[in-house]
C-alpha cells in the first residue's frame, strides 16, 4: 500500500509478468475519478482499466453479470467539461483484450451519470446496457491524453418497476460481489499484460 490520500487506497508493485502494476481506488463519480486518473498519468501510467460496479438497464442482465463498456453515453457533467460529446469511447485494443480474457462478458454502451440515487436510471439511457458514474470521464481523459483506457463492470444493482413501487433496487450479495471483483481483476491484469 503506497497511498491513502483522500481516503482512496492505492497499491503498487510488480505483476506476475514482471511489469509494474498499480491498483488505485478512484472514489465515486467523474470529478474524483478525473483527479485520480490525471495524477496517475502524471506519475507515468501508460494504460488504465476501470474495474467497478454498475446498475443493469438491459433486459437479462443479472446481479453478478459482467459488462465491458465499449463506449459511454455522456450524461454526466465531468466528461462534458473535459470536451466529450454525446459519447466517449474506450480504447478498442484494450477493450478487445478484456473481451479475450472475459469471454462471457456482455459488451456495449453504458451511460455515465452524476447521481447514484434519484430519478429513473432508464431515462435518457438510450442503448446503454448499464448505468454507472465514471466511464465517460475516464474515456474522455484517455482520449485527451492518448492513454488507452478501458472499463469492465459487474452488475451490482438491478431495477424493477411495479405499480406498487415506481422503482425498486435489488443489490448484489457481498459474496458474489467479491467473486466477481476477483474475476474482473484477473481479466484486467491479463488484458494489461497483453
Amino acid at each position: 500500500m503506497f497511498n491513502h490520500h483522500r481516503g482512496l487506497w492505492g497499491y503498487t508493485g510488480t505483476a506476475g509478468d514482471g511489469e509494474p502494476l498499480t491498483i488505485q481506488a478512484t472514489g465515486m463519480g467523474g470529478p474524483s475519478a478525473a483527479i485520480v486518473l490525471s495524477e496517475l498519468i502524471a506519475l507515468g501510467a501508460k494504460r488504465a482499466i476501470r474495474v467497478g460496479t454498475c446498475g443493469a438497464l438491459a433486459a437479462g442482465l443479472k446481479l453478478g453479470g459482467l459488462v465491458i463498456a465499449r463506449e459511454a453515453l455522456c450524461a454526466d457533467g465531468t466528461s462534458r467539461a473535459l470536451g466529450a460529446g454525446e459519447r466517449a469511447s474506450a480504447d478498442a485494443g484494450l477493450a478487445d483484450a478484456l473481451a479475450q480474457h472475459a469471454p462471457t462478458a456482455l459488451q456495449g454502451a453504458v451511460v455515465s451519470v452524476d447521481l447514484f440515487y434519484g430519478g429513473d436510471p432508464h431515462e435518457g439511457a438510450g442503448d446503454a446496457l448499464a448505468v454507472e458514474m465514471e466511464a465517460a470521464t475516464l474515456f474522455a481523459i484517455g482520449a485527451n491524453t492518448g492513454v488507452p483506457v478501458a472499463c469492465m463492470l459487474v452488475v451490482s444493482d438491478t431495477f424493477e418497476t411495479t405499480e406498487a413501487h415506481p422503482l425498486t433496487r435489488q443489490r448484489i450479495d457481498d459474496h458474489v460481489l467479491v467473486e466477481s471483483a476477483e474475476k474482473m481483476g484477473r481479466a484486467a491484469i491479463a488484458a494489461l499484460g497483453g
